[in-house]
């Protein structure tokens, strides 16, 4: 089963020891930079992923103050724990998360991902995002209808 917890001073160096596979590290920022840019994002959280007990991955978003919507900055599963389905059930809890704290009706849950990511690509399609086209700083554009 998988969960979302709120980092801890107990959690957080579990979850920046995370790492995606080298083929794909150059698609995401470490987990260490997003913990410590958090500190400084304000509406942004970063949750651990875990199945069952272990942390297996991270992610983050928030309400983003240029256009209003949700964002996914973050979203990564450790290179040992993917390709068994976690990150959909992850991405299904963040989805509800969003939904029932979405008291102002914001629409969109956004993200932004490298053009050359087709693994992202695929799985933002496959869990019900919308291609949205090229945003102006280069980076593909993934749209989910939150209302």
């Amino acid at each position: 089963m998988v969960t979302l917890v709120v980092l801890t001073p107990e959690n957080w160096e579990e979850c920046a020891d995370l790492q995606v596979s080298p083929a794909q590290s150059a698609f995401i920022a470490s987990n260490l930079y997003s913990i410590a840019e958090v500190q400084f994002l304000t509406g942004f959280v970063v949750k651990g992923i875990c199945h069952r007990d272990e942390m297996i991955g991270m992610l983050m978003y928030g309400i983003d103050p240029d256009d209003g919507n949700y964002w996914i900055y973050r979203f990564m599963i450790d290179d040992k724990h993917q390709g068994k389905g976690y990150a959909k059930q992850a991405m299904a809890l963040l989805i509800a998360d969003i939904q029932q704290e979405n008291t102002a009706n914001i629409p969109f849950l956004m993200v932004g991902y490298h053009s050359e990511n087709n693994t992202a690509h695929y799985f933002y399609q496959s869990t019900g995002f919308v291609s949205q086209g090229l945003a102006d700083w280069g980076e593909n554009l993934a749209q989910y209808c939150l209302v």
